[in-house]
C-alpha cells in the first residue's frame, strides 16, 4: 500500500470513529471537604482555602471539584459524610478538629489534609511531625500552650478573677490536653477552675445554666465545632450574665464576645490548600512534614469590655492585633 493511500485510509477511519470511544478529557480530581462546623462559623476559613487553591491553579468546577459537607458539630453526620467520600473515592479529604479522626478511621488510603488539629502524634495520626508516614498530614496547633496564654490574658483583663469556668466538649480532639492546660494555668494564678463538660448540643443549655448559678469571674470557651455551631446561644448567656469570656476564634468577638486568642485560622486553611495542591500533583502525605501556625491573633472588643465595666490596660491594647471599637 502506498503511503498516500494509507494516510487517506487512516484519516477516513478517524473521521468515522464513534464519538463515544474517542479520547475523553481528563476527569477533574475531587476534593472532599469535611467541615466539622457550620457554614456560618467556618465560611471565612473555607473561603481562604478555595482562594489559595485557585491561586495555585485549581478552580472549583473548572479543573477540580470541591464537595462540601457541613456537620455542624454532629459526629454522626461526620461519620456518614466520611463514609460517603470513601465510597466515592475522592482524591483527597480536607478537614479539621475531630473531623480528622473520623476521616482517618474511614480510610487509610485516601490522602487526608488537616487544616487545624491539636496533637497528631499523641492521637497516633502521624509517626512524627517531620515524616508523618501514613495518609494524613497538615497543620497542627499546640492547645496546652495556647490554654496557658488564654488564662493569663483573661486574668490580665480581669485582675480580681478567682473562679474560672471552662466550657469544653469531651469529644473534641484536644479536650484532655487543653483542659489540663487550663487547670495548670489557673492553679499557677491561684484561680479555682471548673470544667463544664459537653458531649452533645443538648448539654449546652444545662452547662450554661450552671454558669448562671455559679457566677464565675471568668469563662474560658474551648472553641471547637460543637460550641462554634451554638455560638449565639453561648454569647447570649455570657452577655446577659455579664461574664468576661475568652474564646479561641475571633468569630466570637466579631459577634460581640470580649476577647479571643489563637492561631489565625484563615491562614491555616490557606496553607492547607498548599498541601492539597501538592497531593493533587502527585506528592504523598507520608513524606510531607506537618507544619505549625505562624500567625497568632489577640482580638479584643472594647464595646463588650465597656458593657462589662472592665478597664483594659493600655499595655494590653498595644499588644492586641486588633481592637474592635
Amino acid at each position: 500500500m502506498r503511503r498516500r493511500d494509507f494516510i487517506t485510509l487512516t484519516g477516513g477511519a478517524a473521521a468515522a470513529w464513534p464519538l463515544g470511544v474517542r479520547a475523553q478529557p481528563a476527569k477533574s480530581p475531587v476534593v472532599g471537604f469535611l467541615v466539622p462546623g457550620s457554614e456560618a462559623s467556618h465560611g471565612a476559613w473555607v473561603a481562604a482555602f478555595t482562594k489559595r487553591l485557585a491561586e495555585l491553579g485549581w478552580t472549583d468546577s473548572r479543573n477540580v471539584k470541591i464537595e462540601y459537607r457541613w456537620a455542624a458539630g454532629d459526629n454522626q453526620r461526620m461519620t456518614e459524610f466520611a463514609a460517603e467520600f470513601v465510597q466515592r473515592k475522592v482524591d483527597v479529604i480536607v478537614s479539621s478538629a475531630n473531623g480528622v479522626n473520623i476521616a482517618s478511621e474511614a480510610t487509610s488510603s485516601i490522602p487526608i489534609v488537616f487544616a487545624a488539629y491539636n496533637d497528631p502524634i499523641v492521637s497516633g495520626l502521624v509517626k512524627s511531625l517531620s515524616r508523618p508516614g501514613g495518609n494524613v498530614t497538615g497543620l497542627t496547633v499546640q492547645p496546652s500552650d495556647l490554654a496557658s496564654k488564654r488564662v493569663e490574658l483573661l486574668r490580665e483583663v480581669v485582675p480580681n478573677m478567682r473562679r474560672l469556668a471552662a466550657l469544653a466538649n469531651v469529644a473534641g480532639s484536644g479536650f484532655a490536653v487543653e483542659t489540663a492546660g487550663v487547670r495548670a494555668a489557673a492553679a499557677a494564678l491561684n484561680v479555682e477552675a471548673e470544667i463544664l463538660e459537653l458531649r452533645f448540643a443538648d448539654d449546652i443549655a444545662p452547662a450554661l445554666a450552671r454558669i448562671k448559678e455559679r457566677r464565675p469571674d471568668g469563662l474560658y470557651v474551648l472553641s471547637e465545632p460543637l460550641v462554634n455551631a451554638n455560638k449565639d446561644q453561648v454569647l447570649r448567656v455570657v452577655t446577659e450574665e455579664r461574664i468576661p469570656t475568652i474564646f479561641g476564634f475571633r468569630e466570637f468577638v466579631d459577634a460581640g464576645g470580649l476577647m479571643s486568642y489563637g492561631a489565625n485560622f484563615p491562614d491555616l486553611f490557606a496553607r492547607a490548600a498548599e498541601f492539597t495542591d501538592k497531593i493533587l500533583r502527585g506528592e504523598k502525605p507520608a513524606g510531607m512534614p506537618v507544619q505549625q501556625p505562624v500567625k497568632f491573633d489577640l482580638i479584643i472588643n472594647l464595646k463588650a469590655a465597656k458593657a462589662l465595666e472592665l478597664k483594659v490596660p493600655v499595655s494590653f491594647l498595644l499588644r492586641a492585633d486588633e481592637v474592635i471599637e
